[in-house]
């Protein structure tokens, strides 16, 4: 079943059924047991007048929430899920509604999923010796409402990703079962299962609660309230410093600082804040560090609850082995059973030639690749080039024209009339602008990793430099990774590389293990240990509008 994404508010099942349930009638017994365990002839024939029929040969009729709750009850004859004998609510839904009071740590309000209305049925369901079938019916639709609507937030995410990121195009392909597991009737399915596996998830949800500890901590916030309404100056007095060092030690609660060090522990504690929060690292409180100081935790709740959509619109497990690219953080990530094999500084696209976030398989390694000028690339930087200077743009760019047929152009013959009807080429070399190597990864915005002549680049602190693809600071490196501890090419040394690269012939090595890579807009983001949380800054300014979706 895939359904159509659950509104703001949820079609109030309960309400709907106090209106239109009639007369209470005995209970009585059917023969197919219900999920529950309990099967009950009143429940069955009331709860069949009032849902509408689903049609469940086709399965793509089944689209809205909805329609599954009358799928799952339907499929069951019409019998309970979450009340037994007396209509008493079972220990799953005790479970369910204390998950779904769980959910306030997936940044998502419980109140999505009608559980206020949910635990007053349950009280009066709890402690009435005489149940009605209405308000049994009331209990169990609703509940069932509310764990499927919860188990699709959770495993889908609650935002369609187009809708607030129009270059999101990573696919989550997880399949959403909520409601055969809950027609199987094999035991009570936590909510847990629908979560995402992936590392970052889990470190997301733990610093959501932490901040929201801290949103209701009394001395944190009377040191932050001190932060906010202090003024840039060139020397702070001893009660601001105490006050900041408050703020950075329950923030970075982790942070340890080293006794008699060269760097003081105020520039140690301002150093590893600045870092950890995407900030300029100086060691000085400056303006940037001073405005940061005095956030307030809902800004980094709504920061980190926006974050965790994000990674549950994405795959609900990686597996053992696979690369990660955080966009925004300018950072890449190679995994393996669990750990990083490989961490590097990237470059990314600039903001106007913006790196979508996309999932697919790196097919192969090519070395001493050749680069053919893409068309955007043709039209934004070598057809304004070529009008400024003429063949000499194409010659200090190393570039070659080519006809449709692949047949080489005389430079000679172009002019501005006839320049975009050919392609233009680079050969393998040193200024070649893939470097020496390249890691192709087909997806249908021809977005690869590489190398790059511009080394320089991955000493700036700011790195979102290039036309949308990825270069990497160390691409001969993780060529060589892949290659002999992934591909166990053991004979692929530094000394075999760079006598392939010598030769500027280019070959192309095609991966037997086809692994997975995840390109990912993610403003807050693990670091290299895995157990602490960093935040980056929004270079491409998404974080507000999917905010906004989220609130």
């Amino acid at each position: 079943m895939h359904p159509s994404k659950p509104g703001i508010k949820f079609f109030s099942i309960v309400s709907l059924l106090f209106i239109i349930l009639f007369s209470a009638c005995g209970p009585g017994k059917s023969k197919k047991p219900a999920p529950s365990g309990y099967s009950d002839d009143a429940f069955t024939e009331r709860l069949k007048a009032v849902l509408k029929p689903v049609d469940t040969t086709i399965k793509k009729k089944i689209v809205s929430i909805t329609a599954n709750v009358a799928y799952v009850y339907q499929s069951d004859e019409y019998q309970p899920v979450w009340v037994k004998e007396n209509y008493v609510p079972t220990r799953a839904a005790d479970s369910l509604v204390a998950e779904l009071e769980d959910m306030q740590w997936d940044g998502i309000n419980p109140d999505r999923y009608n559980l206020a209305a949910i635990k007053k049925l349950k009280s009066i369901l709890d402690t009435t010796k005489h149940n009605s079938v209405d308000q049994a019916i009331a209990f169990d639709t609703a509940l069932t409402h509310s764990y499927l609507a919860a188990s699709h937030d959770l495993l889908m995410g609650r935002i369609t990703p187009g809708s607030v990121d129009s270059l999101w195009y990573h696919v989550n392909d997880t399949t959403w079962n909520a409601p055969q597991l809950l027609v199987e009737a094999k035991g009570y399915t936590s909510l847990d299962a629908f979560r995402s596996k992936v590392p970052t998830y889990a470190l997301l949800r733990s610093e959501y609660k932490r901040y929201t500890e801290l949103a209701a901590d009394s001395l944190f916030l009377k040191a932050l309230a001190e932060v906010h309404s202090t003024t840039l100056q060139k020397q702070y007095d001893d009660g601001t410093l105490n006050n900041i060092n408050t703020v950075i030690k329950d923030e970075l609660p982790w942070l340890e600082t080293v006794q008699n060090d060269t760097m003081s522990e105020e520039k140690q504690l301002v150093t590893t804040y600045q870092s950890y929060n995407g900030l300029q690292v100086t060691g000085k409180i400056d303006s940037s560090t001073l405005a940061r100081l005095g956030m307030q935790p809902a800004a980094y709740l709504a920061k980190i609850s926006a974050n965790m959509e994000r990674v549950r619109w994405m795959q609900q497990q990686f597996g053992d082995l696979y690369l990660v690219v955080d966009v925004p953080l300018m950072e890449l990530f190679l995994r393996k059973d669990g750990g990083n094999a490989m961490h590097m500084r990237v470059v990314v696209g600039k903001p106007e030639r913006q790196t979508p976030s996309l999932f697919a398989t790196m097919a192969n390694v090519v070395i001493n690749p050749p680069w053919g000028v893409p068309p955007t690339i043709l039209k934004n930087d070598l057809v304004p080039g070529f009008k400024k200077d003429g063949r000499k743009y194409l010659a200090k760019k190393g570039l070659k024209p080519y006809d449709r047929n692949g047949k080489a152009v005389s430079v000679a013959s172009l002019n501005m009339g006839n320049i975009k009807r050919y392609t233009y080429k680079q050969d393998p070399g040193d200024d070649n602008s893939l470097g020496v190597v390249k890691f192709n990864l087909p997806n249908p915005w021809d977005i690869y990793l590489h190398d790059t002549p511009h080394r320089d680049d991955f000493v700036k602190r700011y790195r979102a430099l290039s036309s949308g693809c990825i270069r990497l600071q160390h691409p001969q490196e993780m060529a060589l990774y892949i290659l002999s501890e992934i591909e166990h090419k053991k004979y692929f040394t530094q000394g075999k590389l760079d006598t392939i690269i010598d030769t500027h012939k280019t070959r192309w090595e095609v991966l037997k293990t086809k692994i997975p890579v995840h390109i990912a807009y993610l403003t807050a983001f693990e670091d290299t240990t895995g157990k602490h949380l960093q935040f980056t800054r929004d270079i491409y300014g998404r974080d507000v509008k999917l905010i906004a979706a989220m609130q």
